[in-house]
């Protein structure tokens, strides 16, 4: 039986980074795409629970779904392919870097989260830019991963979370394992006055920083590194855990 691979993301069907995952992981099996049929960036994990969703079929095994990240992959796995489960999900390639903190509002994360949580193996990948992109280095360091973790599998309740420098392939440095970074958030909020004279706010847009921690995310990707970080679904802190006391 071959390999079945659920590719999404939360840039939308059209997304070229979409186009290119696929196009590099076909020669691995069946490819199937579920993606949203708009961009959903910055969504995280959420789950559309109060309207029906509606899927698209746009040709042989490619469906578009009006619903976030998240939606697909549930639907996919418990709707669409409720006959033969994916042996893989692969998000991505996002056009941006999830690096950091990014992470806890990425779509193309919580895609690859929503795969975990459904007990299959699951990657989130990222190109470190917002143009120009560098596509043929990302599909060639996702092709790698991916065929490590068909290899080895992934320990339950992780998934991998890949940042990848959008740089040619020979001038990329190889790849690291790291841990999470830390970003420094700015001010984002943009408030301006419509024509009409009403206030509106605009939220983001602005650079962000962040902390200089050796072996993250943030650093390797700087330094022309694939960053790989193993990403845990259980957020419990068991340092403060051990010593927490509600008296």
């Amino acid at each position: 039986m071959p390999i079945r691979i659920l590719i999404s993301n939360d840039d939308g069907i059209n997304s070229a980074g979409l186009n290119a995952l696929s196009e590099a992981l076909r020669m691995l099996g069946e490819i199937i795409i579920v993606a949203p049929d708009r961009d959903q960036s910055a969504v995280s994990h959420s789950l559309s629970l109060y309207r029906p969703l509606r899927i698209e079929d746009i040709a042989e095994n490619i469906y578009s779904v009006d619903g976030t990240p998240t939606d697909c992959i549930n639907l996919a796995i418990n709707g669409l392919l409720k006959d033969r489960k994916p042996d893989l999900i692969v998000s991505g390639i996002n056009k941006g870097e999830n690096l950091g903190d990014d992470i806890t509002y990425s779509g193309t994360v919580s895609a690859a989260m929503e795969g975990t949580l459904l007990g299959i193996p699951s990657i989130a990948v990222s190109l470190t830019t917002k143009s120009d992109f560098f596509f043929e280095t990302a599909s060639h360091y996702a092709l790698m991963i991916v065929k490590y973790v068909l290899r080895r599998g992934l320990p339950e309740g992780t998934l991998f979370n890949i940042n990848i420098p959008n740089l040619p392939k020979d001038k990329v440095k190889g790849v690291k394992v790291t841990r999470q970074g830390k970003r420094i958030y700015g001010e984002p909020i943009v408030e301006n006055t419509d024509p009409r004279g009403r206030k509106y706010y605009w939220i983001g847009g602005n650079e962000l920083g962040s902390l200089d921690i050796e072996n993250s995310d943030i650093v390797a990707v700087r330094q022309g590194y694939v960053s790989v970080t193993p990403i845990k679904l259980d957020l419990t802190d068991y340092n403060f855990l051990e010593n927490l006391k509600l008296d």
